[in-house]
């Protein structure tokens, strides 16, 4: 795997990762990986950190990320991936079992860490900026080497780590490798083939379709830490996304995401009657049938692979018959990754493909699935000793069950170990039951759990509702269970059920259940008794994870911010965790007014979720529209400026050598601070700068109320027009729904313009300074940018007269020297250093 670092060199400049850093998007080219890894194995040299030896990789997927695992492969050193969700003490106990002799975390595991000497990923660049960027030479190795230690996510008790060998992924990637190639000759078409990974880089299938896969077609990979539906369908469309890689479960969102959005559209009945159309009919006409979803996400975006865990049929359905391919593949982190996957375009509906070439699959007497071949992991991770995975004659049991059809086609039944086997002695698979039970219309999830009969089991429907704030009547569910059962065998029927009382399902890593805290909360119902073995909901877990409470002793009528101390900076990072976790999109303006944790929860259980919309037109930062924007300013706003009273601005020479971008933060006197504020900077500042203004008022003029007449519709978007076009004006909401505001704010400095916000968020109304909204400090932290303060001086005086025109030089502006803030400043701090640095001109 070493010598991978050669087809890297061999792509250069293009583009192999993408990923957010705050509000900004950060690109690295395939040299720079390369480079960054040569550095790397040049560092771990240095500590004398060589071959064999272990180091842990703890954070969250980033490029760095993928340059140290590389840098690890050069030296010969084992990689131990750990998940970025993994708790202190579990990362502990892994890092004690490998004896890692290095940590490399992201910066908040940085605190977790008792060494001082831990490299921070995101301060990689600078760690190993010493050495030498020159091509390093891989150590000697053979196949048989291990590669890195991967501990599962179902981990519970003490770490088992399995180790993956260099000879198991060159093993996998064979058969990818020689598959593509015959494709390459039409990849320059749509060069390049961008890949929206969401499955963390700390498992096997997350790096295969990370890190090893998209070098073969030169494509880039694209890092979110968000999961949010809305931001999600937003990347894919603004980043061009040909591939969404992701667990099932976001799949399933994503598809609640668009139906929500008809719904609340009226066009649900329209979208059905398409739908049915669409069945049975081939791909050009299904893609013509539903351009409009193609138009949302993107021309260029074509397929999904799923993985990690089942997709169930529903789902695959629905993105199918919408256009797009479903590529599932099968395999475990002892198979490394892959076992069987779907062709892209040979796609069997319902199964999780054909067996890879290389490997061999068989199924055992009971339909376990049974595998053998080179990508069989080495073994379990003992010590210094390695226990062997694969059993008699080299068959590897993954205690999963499955079956073939005449084609080869390979189907996943379900989990060995989570088979029920009835009073009847029949077999009955949890997947078969939960996907009749999501055809239900009220069902929001489901899970199917065995309920013990006399040595047997009886299948037990565990629901989350669509409408959980309200619980209905046990003959409604019994109405819900009963429709579902009419798809099914006699033998497969379930006669009970449970309404689970939470928004969402205790789940792993990877977003799976956990099957067995949800069966024995069950049990625990049934037979009216504790749990026991308590544990927090998702939402105490999240509001315990920002405030620092416990999560189990939470109370529904705590209060956010007078019992748990939440400040208005963590409750928007509860409003991101929140948004993740349930894969929903939740109103800003609706949280802000919850006060307590059972308003979240109420709001949460009604999932009414209506966000207003704020338009951010991309077409303001093109090169004609600046063209005009730059004529507009010399022949119309610099006239009137001069008309009005040429200021005197001092502090120019702060700016001198300042190329930008920049962040602008001035006080806010009138309408005309945008004027004066262009007046005063220098002509490659001027012209490339974007300006935050109030967003209920700048959005009244996009879209006037509906009883506003013709005319004045017309001449209210004709301001809005005016404005954005010739302003660069983008909305920045006063009181709620500021992130993607904030996140577009980054968008612009990526393109190059700075930012202008007026961090008081209301004009003066005595003269005096008013304080700073906390909101600036969070976009100061995130954009990473120098801060240019400004003041403007005499003009409050001139309004308060009553006066329109001021003589030369009445009016004074005051351009402080540009400040910058360490990645540990606290937001509210940076606020409040800014709103000094502003009086004090």
């Amino acid at each position: 795997m070493g010598a991978y670092m050669d087809e890297f060199l061999t792509h250069g400049s293009d583009s192999a990762y993408a990923q957010r850093r705050g509000y900004r998007t950060e690109r690295w080219n395939y040299r720079q990986v390369a480079e960054t890894a040569f550095q790397f194995a040049r560092e771990l040299e240095a500590r004398k950190i060589s071959k064999g030896d272990r180091i842990l990789i703890w954070g969250e997927n980033c490029a760095e990320w993928a340059a140290v695992f590389f840098g690890c492969t050069l030296r010969g050193v084992i990689a131990v991936p750990m998940d970025a969700a993994a708790s202190p003490d579990f990362a502990g106990r892994v890092r004690a079992e490998v004896d890692a002799r290095l940590i490399v975390c992201s910066r908040k595991h940085a605190s977790a860490v008792p060494e001082a000497d831990a490299i921070v990923l995101e301060e990689l660049r600078g760690t190993v900026s010493r050495h030498s960027v020159g091509r390093y030479e891989p150590a000697s190795l053979v196949e048989s080497d291990p590669l890195e230690i991967l501990f599962t996510s179902g981990t519970t008790a003490e770490p088992k780590g399995v180790v993956i060998s260099h000879g198991n992924v060159l093993s996998n990637l064979a058969p990818f490798e020689t598959e593509i190639r015959k494709y390459l000759k039409y990849e320059r078409w749509v060069h390049p083939v961008r890949f929206l990974n969401l499955l963390p880089l700390s498992h096997i299938f997350g790096q295969f379709l990370g890190m090893f896969l998209p070098p073969l077609l030169a494509g880039t990979v694209i890092f979110q830490e968000s999961l949010s539906p809305a931001e999600i369908l937003e990347t894919i469309r603004r980043q061009r996304v040909s591939v969404l890689v992701a667990v099932p479960r976001m799949l399933q969102s994503l598809k609640d995401k668009i139906e929500r959005d008809l719904e609340s559209q009226g066009r649900t009945q329209e979208f059905r009657g398409r739908f049915s159309r669409a069945e049975g009919q081939k791909f050009l006409r299904r893609w013509w049938i539903f351009r409009d979803v193609h138009r949302r996400l993107g021309w260029k975006f074509w397929a999904f692979i799923s993985g990690g865990a089942a997709l169930d049929s529903e789902t695959e359905e629905f993105w199918s018959r919408l256009g797009y391919a479903v590529i599932q593949g099968y395999g475990l982190t002892e198979t490394t990754s892959l076992v069987s996957v779907n062709h892209p375009f040979r796609l069997g509906k319902g199964s999780i493909g054909r067996v890879l070439p290389g490997r061999e699959m068989k199924l055992a007497d009971d339909g376990e699935i049974l595998v053998r071949g080179g990508g069989v992991a080495a073994g379990y991770w003992k010590g210094h000793a390695v226990e062997r995975v694969a059993g008699e004659e080299g068959w590897y049991r993954t205690g999963d069950v499955g079956a073939l059809d005449a084609e080869g086609n390979l189907y996943f039944k379900g989990r060995k170990k989570y088979v029920l086997v009835t009073p009847a002695g029949m077999n009955v698979f949890p997947e078969d039951l939960e996907n009749a039970l999501r055809r239900q219309p009220e069902v929001m999830d489901c899970v199917v759990v065995g309920i013990d009969t006399r040595g047997n089991a009886e299948p037990c429907a565990v629901l989350i509702l669509r409408k959980a704030s309200a619980s209905p009547p046990s003959v409604g569910v019994a109405g819900i269970v009963r429709r579902a059962n009419e798809s099914l065998a006699e033998y497969q029927r379930m006669r009970e059920w449970f309404v689970w009382p939470e928004n969402d399902f205790p789940r792993t890593s990877t977003g799976k259940p956990r099957i067995n805290v949800i069966r024995d909360a069950v049990l625990a119902e049934r037979e009216s008794r504790p749990v026991a073995v308590s544990w927090a909901n998702p939402l105490q877990e999240l509001i315990a994870k920002v405030s620092g409470h416990s999560a189990t002793a939470l109370r529904p009528d705590a209060k956010l911010e007078d019992d748990l101390g939440l400040s208005s900076l963590e409750r928007v990072d509860l409003l991101s965790e929140l948004e993740d976790r349930y894969h929903v999109d939740l109103s800003e303006t609706s949280f802000s007014a919850a006060r307590t944790v059972g308003d979240l929860e109420q709001m949460l259980g009604g999932r009414g979720f209506v966000r207003i919309q704020y338009h951010y037109p991309r077409w303001t930062l093109s090169w004609p529209v600046r063209s005009i924007r730059t004529g507009a300013y010399y022949g119309l706003m610099r006239p009137a400026m001069m008309l009005l009273g040429w200021p005197k601005i001092e502090g120019r020479q702060n700016l001198t050598g300042v190329r930008g971008p920049v962040l602008v933060v001035c006080n806010h006197i009138d309408d005309v601070d945008v004027g004066f504020v262009q007046t005063a900077l220098p002509p490659h500042l001027r012209h490339w700068l974007a300006t935050a203004t109030g967003g209920e008022a700048l959005e009244a003029l996009r879209t006037p109320p509906p009883g506003r007449s013709l005319l004045l519709r017309i001449y209210d978007r004709v301001q809005w027009i005016s404005g954005v076009a010739l302003l660069n004006l983008f909305p920045l909401p006063r009181e709620a729904a500021f992130l993607k505001s904030f996140a577009y704010a980054g968008e612009c400095i990526d393109r190059g313009y700075s930012v202008l916000v007026f961090p008081e968020g209301h004009h003066t109304i005595d003269g005096k300074l008013r304080p700073f909204r906390a909101g600036v400090g969070l976009l100061v932290k995130r954009l990473g940018v120098p801060i240019v303060p400004m003041r403007i001086d005499g003009l409050f005086e001139l309004k308060q007269a009553g006066k329109r025109f001021a003589p030369p030089g009445k009016i004074r502006i005051r351009i402080g020297p540009p400040v910058s803030f360490g990645a540990t400043a606290e937001p509210v701090e940076i606020a409040h250093e800014l709103q000094k640095k502003v009086a004090e001109l």
